[in-house]
């Protein structure tokens, strides 16, 4: 049976993330890919095959929205594919980009992702309630915010987390985006602003959640072959990982984490890594609110149970910590324009590896093995991709 080839990142490029920005969503999608074949030193006729991911077509309020964007990324008359997992699509995406690489079919893909959110009539949260089961979920109006709002409440039961404490999440995340030129909402805050902003379900204050947003980003994969004629910063792919679970939390628990642990395992085993706290070096995992990146990090193993909201008030997970979490600002600080928003996380962990990430480079050691995650489906889906400096 031949080996699967050892896939590259040699390009990465997006779109600033904003709230109503005025470029269609097949615009957005073009400038983020223009952006990573210009880094990567491609052109569209080096491009192989597209694969193209974004979240449900209501979102953007395109029906067929795949179609939409074909001439903008570039894949008429290509091979061209459409990923959707809701929040994991940005990350799903890269791995399927991955797959094609991978199976020797294809040299050179291009993968872009596409979130156009902030004109949607009605609003994401009102398409959400349509994806819960009618009999069960639907008629106590059941939406994202007010599921996280359970979770998060269980979530510091059984942890023991304080408000407080989950709060330095988006301290150090929105922080973190001060940094980033792509950011919709970065800022300098405090613990005491998270905690006075408006509550919007209880224990869910503003300064918890990511906003509504715009946006795209993309990646251009190649052979391992290509890559290092192209470039002497070699970038791999280690390890890929997904898992879905019930989609009714009855059945799992509400802050059930088999599904990340098996995600994270599955590309962990792929990758050689056997213990993630101490063997990478910078993550970026989702984070569309404070506690979920406490709760990922414990589920992906760069936590120990229950010890994920240590990480910030410790100083673990900021950018010049042991083990930095989002540098880039995150979806609190960034943005979350769903699958653009992981296909940012996976941009940025090719940046650090490459060390051009700017302002948001981690400095304090050489990087060598970076983690991204997204998150997704009705709370029950997670991607994960492990990449590896070679040089």
């Amino acid at each position: 049976m031949p080996r699967a080839k050892r896939v590259a990142v040699v390009g990465v490029g997006q779109t600033t993330f904003e709230r109503r920005k005025i470029e269609t969503s097949a615009e957005i999608a073009n400038e983020a890919c223009r952006k990573a074949l210009a880094h990567a030193g491609l052109g569209i006729d080096d491009v192989d095959c597209v694969v193209y991911g974004s979240g449900p077509d209501a979102f953007d309020g395109i029906h067929v929205l795949g179609e939409n964007v074909i001439d903008a990324v570039g894949a008429r008359g290509k091979p061209y594919m459409r990923c959707t997992m809701g929040g994991a699509t940005g990350m799903a995406t890269p791995i399927v980009a991955y797959w094609h690489v991978a199976s020797g079919r294809f040299k050179t893909v291009l993968v872009v992702c596409e979130e156009k959110m902030s004109p949607c009539v009605p609003h994401a949260q009102g398409v959400f309630l349509a994806n819960y089961d009618e009999i069960f979920h639907r008629p106590i109006g059941t939406n994202v915010v007010r599921m996280c709002s359970l979770e998060m409440t269980r979530y510091m039961h059984e942890s023991g987390a304080s408000k407080e404490a989950i709060a330095m999440v988006a301290v150090k995340n929105k922080g973190n985006a001060m940094d980033n030129p792509y950011a919709q909402l970065p800022a300098r805050i405090t613990v005491d602003d998270v905690m006075n902003s408006e509550v919007l379900t209880w224990p869910v204050n503003r300064y918890d959640i990511s906003p509504t947003t715009d946006g795209a980003a993309a990646a251009v994969l190649c052979t391992e072959e290509i890559a290092r004629r192209l470039t002497d910063k070699t970038v791999l792919f280690d390890g890929v990982g997904w898992c879905m679970d019930s989609v009714y939390w009855e059945t799992r628990g509400i802050t059930a984490k088999g599904y990340l642990e098996r995600s994270s395992r599955q590309a962990c085993e792929m990758a050689g890594v056997r213990n993630p706290m101490k063997e990478i070096d910078v993550a970026e995992i989702y984070d569309p609110f404070t506690y979920k990146e406490c709760h990922h990090a414990e589920g992906l193993g760069l936590a120990a149970p229950g010890e994920g909201w240590r990480l910030a008030p410790d100083g673990v997970s900021f950018r010049d910590g042991a083990l930095p979490i989002n540098p880039s600002g995150g979806l609190l600080g960034v943005g979350n324009p769903i699958s653009a928003g992981g296909m940012m996380k996976f941009n940025e962990i090719a940046l650090q590896l490459r060390e051009e990430a700017g302002g948001r480079q981690v400095k304090k050691r050489r990087l060598r093995t970076a983690m991204g995650q997204a998150w997704g489906g009705l709370f029950q889906f997670s991607a994960v991709v492990i990449l590896r400096r070679y040089d």
